[in-house]
Parts: C-alpha cells; sequence; structure tokens
C-alpha cells in the first residue's frame, strides 16, 4: 500500500472564543485505522472542561435565543456555504477520523451541506398558534414555541459531519446553544465544523465543542444547565444516558443502533436490489452505519441467483487506502472493533450460515491497518445471533422467504426498529409491506438515505425522538400555553 503523507491538524477544546490544547480529562492517541499506527494526541475534557462549556453556552444563550430570526437563518446559511466550500478538507479530514475513502466522505458533504441550510430555513418560521378565541369561552389563548436552552450533543464516529449537521443547525435556528462532544475516536471533523461556524458569524458561545470520553460524555448528560441530551450512538450507551436523565427528568433523542431488513421479492429489478443491497451492507463505510440493510431476506424463487449476483458484486468491491480514488471500503474504525467482527464471524459459522465471501482479516500490504474482507453469508437463521446483533461491520446475513406474511415477520423479528427496505415493482405490496414494518423509515427501491426534509429515527432499541424535516426542528423546542381572561 502506498503511504499517503497527510498533515494531521491539531486538536483544541472550543469553549466560547478559547481554543484549548489540554483537558483535564488526560489525552486520548489516536490510531490511525488504515496504519494502525499512532498519528494524534487528542486532548479531552474533564468534568471542569464540560462545566466551563456549558456555562459559557448558557450565557451565550441568553443573547442567542434574543437574535433576530432572520439573523439566526443567515449565519446559518452562510455556515452551509462553508461547510460545502470546504468540501475537500472535510473529506480529508473524515479519511485520517476513521478511514473513510474519499469517494464515500464526499459523498457525505452534500448531505451535511443540505441539513445545515435546510434548518436554517425554518429559522424565522417558528411560529405561534392561537387555541382559543374570545368568543369561544371568553379567554384568549395561545402557544409558544420555544428553545429549551443548552442542548447537550454527543455524536458517533462513524460519520462526525453529518452527526453535526443532523443535529446543530437544527437546535440552533431553535434558539438554542449547544455543547459538542465529539468521539475521541474522531476529533478532526468538528474542530473544522467549529471554525466555520465561527467564521460564519455565529457568536462565540453557541457552538462549542470538547472531545472527551465516558466522563465527559457523563458531565454533559448531568449538568444541571443541559436541558435536553440529544445523542446518536449504541443502545449500551443510550441506557446509560437514559439512566441519568430519568434521575433528572430531562428529555432525550435517542438515534441508536439497528439491524435493517431488506426485503427483496421475486419481481424486483435484481440489478438494483442487489447492487445497492450489497454496497450498502460490505462497502460504504466498511457497513458501519446504523441504518444499513445488513439482512437481506430474498423470496426463495430467486434466493440462488441473488446469493451469486451478491457474492459476485462483494467481490468487485476494492478494499483499500482510503486516500486512494478508487477505493470503495476502507478499514473499520480501530482494532477492538476489527477482533469483535471477527468472533461474531467465526461464531456465525459454527452457527451453521453458510460463508459464501470474505470473513478473514486482510494481510499483505494492508496487515497493519483494520481491514476486513467484506463477507456475506446465506442461509442464516432469522434467531441467531448473526441475525439479529448489529454487527457494524462489513458483513451481510442472506436469509430465505416463501411469502408476503412471512418476509415481514423475518423483518420484524428483531428488538430494533430504525430502517426497513422493501426492493419490488408492485407498488401496492411495497406500500402494504411498508405499513406493516416495525421500523421508524422505509425505503423503497433504493430510494436514498438521509434526506432532511424526511422524519429520521428508530422504535425498540433503536431509539426514540427525530431528526429530519419539521419533527427534527420540534425535538429542540418546547410549548408553552398562554391564556388571557
Amino acid at each position: 500500500m502506498t503511504t499517503v503523507a497527510v498533515p494531521r491538524p491539531a486538536v483544541e477544546l472550543r469553549i466560547g472564543s478559547e481554543r484549548l490544547s489540554a483537558g483535564s480529562g488526560g489525552v486520548h492517541q489516536h490510531i490511525d485505522p488504515s496504519t494502525g499506527r499512532p498519528d494524534a494526541d487528542v486532548p479531552l475534557a474533564g468534568v471542569a472542561e464540560v462545566d466551563r462549556a456549558v456555562r459559557v453556552a448558557h450565557e451565550a444563550y441568553l443573547g442567542w435565543r434574543r437574535t433576530k430570526p432572520a439573523e439566526r437563518r443567515r449565519v446559518l446559511m452562510q455556515l452551509g456555504d462553508l461547510i460545502e466550500a470546504h468540501s475537500a478538507d472535510f473529506a480529508r479530514l473524515a479519511a485520517l477520523d476513521n478511514g473513510s475513502p474519499l469517494p464515500a466522505s464526499s459523498a457525505m458533504i452534500p448531505i451535511a451541506v443540505e441539513w445545515t441550510r435546510y434548518y436554517a430555513g425554518w429559522a424565522d418560521k417558528i411560529s405561534s398558534e392561537v387555541t382559543a378565541s374570545l368568543r369561544a369561552d371568553g379567554e384568549f389563548s395561545y402557544t409558544l414555541a420555544q428553545p429549551w436552552g443548552v442542548i447537550g450533543a454527543i455524536i458517533t464516529w462513524n460519520g462526525p459531519l453529518v452527526s453535526l449537521a443532523m443535529k446543530v443547525p437544527a437546535a440552533l435556528a431553535a434558539g438554542n446553544t449547544i455543547v459538542v462532544k465529539p468521539s475521541e475516536l474522531t476529533p478532526f471533523t468538528a474542530g473544522l465544523f467549529a471554525d466555520l461556524a465561527a467564521q460564519a458569524g455565529i457568536p462565540d458561545g453557541v457552538i462549542n465543542v470538547v472531545p472527551g470520553g465516558p466522563e465527559a460524555g457523563a458531565a454533559l448528560v448531568e449538568h444541571p444547565l443541559v436541558k435536553k441530551i440529544s445523542f446518536t450512538g449504541g443502545p449500551a450507551t443510550a441506557r446509560k444516558i437514559l439512566h441519568s436523565c430519568a434521575e433528572l427528568i430531562k428529555p432525550t433523542v435517542m438515534e441508536l443502533g439497528g439491524k435493517s431488513g431488506n426485503i427483496v421479492f421475486a419481481d424486483a429489478d435484481l440489478d438494483t436490489a442487489c447492487g445497492v443491497g450489497t454496497m450498502m451492507s460490505v462497502g460504504i463505510l466498511s457497513g458501519q452505519g446504523c441504518a444499513f440493510p445488513t439482512r437481506m431476506i430474498v423470496q426463495r424463487t430467486v434466493y440462488d441467483e441473488v446469493v451469486e449476483r451478491v457474492r459476485t458484486t462483494a467481490g468487485f468491491l476494492k478494499v483499500g487506502n482510503p486516500f486512494e480514488s478508487d477505493t470503495i471500503s476502507g478499514p473499520v474504525v480501530n482494532e477492538e472493533a476489527l477482533n469483535r467482527i471477527l468472533a461474531m464471524i467465526e461464531r456465525a459459522q459454527a452457527d451453521g450460515a453458510r460463508l459464501i465471501t470474505g470473513g478473514k482479516r486482510i494481510e499483505g500490504e494492508l496487515a497493519s491497518g483494520f481491514y476486513l474482507e467484506p463477507t456475506v453469508f446465506a442461509d442464516v437463521d432469522p434467531h441467531s445471533e448473526l441475525a439479529q446483533v448489529e454487527v457494524f461491520g462489513p458483513v451481510l446475513s442472506i436469509i430465505a422467504f416463501d411469502d408476503d406474511d412471512e418476509a415481514i415477520d423475518i423483518a420484524n423479528s428483531t428488538p430494533y426498529g430504525l430502517s426497513g427496505y422493501v426492493f419490488t415493482k408492485d407498488l401496492r405490496r411495497a406500500h402494504r409491506v411498508a405499513e406493516e414494518l416495525e421500523t421508524g423509515e422505509v425505503l423503497i427501491n433504493g430510494a436514498m438515505n438521509l434526506g432532511a426534509t424526511r422524519p429520521f429515527g428508530g422504535i425498540g432499541i433503536s431509539g426514540m425522538g427525530k431528526e429530519g424535516g419539521r419533527h427534527g426542528l420540534d425535538e429542540f423546542l418546547h410549548i408553552k400555553t398562554v391564556s388571557i381572561a
């Protein structure tokens, strides 16, 4: 593998106008997942820095909530423009953060721009509602949609820019301020985002960035001035956050994991179904996505053909250096993740699933990085670990079904409920199946993920609340009723 020398930006804590190169939480040594070697020291916020950031955000909130909505719209639009103008920088930082290949990370940037501009447009369109008139009962009543105050945002490592764009613009458009805790695994992207926000004219203290580990996350969740938590991550961490929030009666938005079923009917366009299903499970982001269709549920009459198509497609995916333009899949995020995924693959084989391609760590010139072959299993038991537990790696399960009801039952058989996928030319069937799937969204015949205008969020252990659309704005507003006798 050709080594590409890419300068690593300094990682800092951003609290108001301050840029801090050290924090009381210690230092995390960032490991480049493409080489397995240390490449940066990440200063970690501790309780003290989180407290400072929240108090600065609270002071900034007192002014930001009174900022004219048109001005909030203007600076958020400017932020969207700046993100777009720095597309190449964000793509490079994503490759440094978690090994995302440049083609994949570049494709994420227009999504972040779209979300930022979409919520900028909402800033001056938040309205009240008259709920009773004088003629009704002698009172005049109306509602006020008001910001919560300081929002604590804990973002994920697999797509930090998109995670920022799904939370920060909506929170700010509604009049809140925010303290963001990026993962220590992916420290680079959030710094540029915060710098561009300042350049766009967003006042100091409105956005604060405190990279940190579990200690910082707990301090942010438990801080009395933080009025709501928005979290993207896994169910295990979510349970800890919810336990703390239950003690404080603090509301949350939880965007968690998924084990999304992808139902392929016999009448589907198999070129599209197999291409999308393979790329989005073992290709893009090396399978490290919560909404990816990691269970392909295939009608038996086309099952063998689909298995062969998927095997062939997976074999063509180039796994390699994230800075090479033809790379489709990069490494997984760290060695711990690699070992966890390999252990699941080994157990799946012991459980009787049929490995049709992949299943091994990649050796040779990629051996020092955390690279895994795109892996596909056929004949997977719908109730096995592989079909029930989120892998968060490049592993696809293929399961057969005979009729519509069986397909729906298999798709609904996990405790997750984030996304569902359907491929069929029969739109009546598509609508019926979409209604029956127990998920937060259903994507039919290759509809794209993460549209800013669409509410996104799951049920079950996939979370609660919504990001995207008007519902995503409403998460950052509370309703006050005013009544005049």
